[in-house]
């Protein structure tokens, strides 16, 4: 836009106005152009340049009308192929007609402005202004009191602000809504730097909050849009109120009394958008509040309070996670109930390590698909103890494969004594996972394997290892499986038949040893030692068990995934851990089986590891893709398109859950101030 300002060239008209429309080079409307101007009376020599300004168009024809008139814009844009078609009175006899005359009339006196007038973008600040300092920085979500509280300074001291901050912002009797008619849309035309990319704003206005795009704002550079009156351009009076990373900006002007009201955030019943939004973030993710709250104040970000966190959590999101799981469960035990063959793993993960856990959480997957099917969380004190979560939780989900018709043939457990009576007596199947076996034989191995007459067993300890892995993937029955693992005392021996007519002999290629001094001899310390190991009845007995093809690796890894979600350091209420372990299991479930990484040529990707147990060597592990947190958007959709508006039938599904009583509950709570008084410090200096 030209600096100087241009006259219109409408007969009558003699606005001088910075939005002016310069004639179109397309020839149809160019001619209605000057139809318009002269009146149908077209003049042989048509000027050069005909200036029209935006009184002639109808509103119907700019594009960005609205952020003119809230002054989020400098000029108008016409949209394409719009006319001109409204006309200003004919000016009275005996004023002036022409251009130069008007120009002449109109520099003695100050030029009228429209209400619709152009704000700088960036205007400048005085040292006299609008500031507003916050009293709370979060409120309770549902209070019955004032929501929102704030004060005001003032921004110039020779003018008396008018504005009163209404009691309760968010209530029925009050409105935070823009008065004026202004859009969300930002202009992309108005902005001082280029956009390196072109957005849809009409498409972006009409996406829900939680889907908004969302950015980092200084408060500074937000004041500036408040700071001048888009219609006289003077100083206003500027409110602010804070809840949470909410905003609300009201401006007032004491001139010609403008007022406008903004917010940044939409308010979801009663609820800012962004501090349930951020909620939701928090708890869905598996993130610290209060690590979180260090980062924003880090930041000099604003945020919510915990009181509002945990209040978010109660009525919104921990309903909405049950229902999510719920429903999620339903679909994957409606498809186990229509299949066959379905080998089940299942296995306890404490809250603490040792006998002191609180809560036991069991896990059941199915190992075909690597999929949680199934989460039963056990309170210690339900079931007498810790050493009895197990055996409960496992009861508890196998009535509730019954109770939607899931049959199963197997079940892969650890060693857990009460699992196997349990099983036993219920006449199930049961196989044991491979590296819990394996483990506890690596041990005993390594620990006779630091004698001095035993050093001979370090050469042999990878190789029985990896010599009871091929037993269980190798063997189609029990007696193959303890025929095949007792092999190994005669290999060590470098010999290669057996008398077990189950495995008669070695299944690898005869070939010549070069390091013969690896093989041991029957009757020697170290042969004694392995064989005493390797034949204990009980190796053996779990021998007969060692689950042939599926194993329980991905069950571990989806404990060690709970840990993102529900960290051992971190107490946790029942309702609280139920809820994050759904979080967990959702999130695993969705994870599960994603592909290896590939590189750029589609070559898979791998990357090369140094574990301490193996002191020094390396191996090379398969790089996973990203996961994907497609959960977290459809909890978000689900609160603020369903549970916000009704919790009540979620908060149903929250009530039939049993919830235990705490551990405390036993016990008479004393008076607080008696505690308090009968503490005395250990390093106290009165007299014993």
């Amino acid at each position: 836009m030209a600096s100087k300002r241009l006259w219109c060239t409408v007969l009558g008209c003699n606005n001088e106005h910075s939005s002016h429309h310069d004639v179109p080079k397309a020839e149809p409307l160019k001619t209605q152009w000057l139809n318009f101007v002269f009146e149908g009376n077209l003049p042989p020599d048509q000027p050069k340049c005909i200036h029209v300004c935006a009184n002639h168009f109808s509103p119907d024809c700019f594009i960005n009308e609205g952020q003119y008139k809230a002054g989020f814009a400098k000029k108008l844009l016409l949209k394409k192929g719009s006319v001109p078609t409204i006309r200003v009175p004919a000016a009275p006899p005996g004023e002036a007609s022409t251009s130069e005359e008007l120009a002449m009339a109109c520099q003695k006196k100050t030029p009228q402005l429209c209400t619709a007038g152009t704000q700088t973008l960036r205007p400048r600040y005085k040292s006299t202004g609008t500031q507003t300092t916050m009293l709370y920085p979060d409120i309770g979500v549902g209070s019955s009191k004032p929501l929102l509280s704030s004060t005001s300074i003032k921004r110039r001291s020779n003018k008396r602000s008018r504005l009163e901050l209404e009691e309760d912002p968010f209530g029925a009797s009050s409105s935070m809504n823009v008065e004026e008619p202004m859009e969300s849309a930002y202009d992309p035309t108005d902005s001082v730097t280029t956009l390196t990319e072109p957005i849809d704003m009409t498409f972006e206005s009409s996406k829900p909050a939680h889907k908004t795009a969302t950015y980092i704002v200084y408060e500074n550079c937000l004041l500036q849009l408040f700071e001048r009156c888009p219609v006289c351009h003077c100083d206003t009076d500027v409110r602010r109120t804070i809840c949470g990373t909410f905003l609300a900006v009201e401006q007032r002007c004491s001139h010609c009394d403008f007022l406008r009201k903004w917010n940044s955030q939409p308010i979801i019943h009663s609820t800012p958008a962004g501090n349930l939004q951020l909620s939701v973030a928090v708890y869905a993710t598996g993130a610290s509040f209060f690590k979180v709250k260090k980062l924003f104040r880090a930041m000099q970000l604003k945020m919510i309070h915990y009181t509002s966190f945990r209040i978010h959590a109660r009525r919104y999101i921990e309903p909405a996670i049950v229902h999510s799981w719920k429903k999620a469960q339903d679909g994957m035990l409606q498809q186990l109930r229509q299949q066959q063959n379905v080998v089940l793993g299942g296995d306890m993960r404490a809250d603490s390590p040792g006998h002191s856990a609180k809560f036991g959480s069991y896990s059941v997957m199915d190992l075909r698909t690597s999929r949680i099917i199934d989460l039963q969380l056990v309170q210690s004190k339900e079931v007498g103890g810790r050493d009895n979560i197990e055996k409960e939780g496992l009861r508890r989900s196998l009535d509730l494969l019954r109770a939607h018709g899931v049959t199963f043939d197997s079940i892969v457990t650890d060693r857990h004594p009460q699992i196997q009576k349990f099983l036993r007596e219920a006449n199930i199947m049961q196989y044991y996972n491979v590296w819990h076996i394996e483990k506890g034989v690596s041990k005993k191995l390594l620990r006779i394997a630091q004698s001095k007459d035993s050093e001979k067993l370090r050469k042999w300890y990878r190789s029985i290892k990896n010599h009871m892995y091929w037993t269980a993937a190798s063997s189609s029955s029990w007696q193959e499986r303890v025929a095949k693992w007792t092999s190994i005392l005669n290999h060590v021996q470098d010999m290669h038949t057996h008398d077990n007519p189950v495995f008669p002999r070695c299944l690898h290629p005869q070939h010549t040893t070069r390091d013969k001094s690896k093989w041991l001899r029957a009757g020697t310390p170290a042969f004694c030692r392995l064989e005493k190991i390797l034949r204990n009845k009980r190796i053996l007995k779990d021998v007969e068990k060692l689950s042939p093809h599926h194993q329980t690796s991905s069950l571990e890894a989806f404990h060690s995934a709970i840990l993102r979600f529900a960290p051992k350091n971190v107490v946790f209420s029942f309702l609280g851990m139920l809820c994050r372990l759904y979080l967990a299991a959702l999130h695993f479930n969705e994870n599960a089986g994603h592909p290896q990484a590939t590189t750029a040529a589609g070559e898979p990707l791998f990357k090369v590891v140094f574990p301490k147990y193996k002191k020094g060597q390396c191996y090379a592990k398969p790089v996973k893709a990203e996961p994907t947190f497609h959960y977290v958007d459809n909890l978000l959709e689900l609160i603020f398109e369903k549970v916000v508006v009704d919790p009540t039938p979620y908060i149903d599904d929250i009530l039939k859950i049993s919830i235990p009583e705490d551990l405390t509950s036993q016990f008479e709570k004393p008076d607080k101030l008696e505690v308090i008084d009968s503490y005395v410090s250990r390093f106290n200096q009165g007299h014993v």
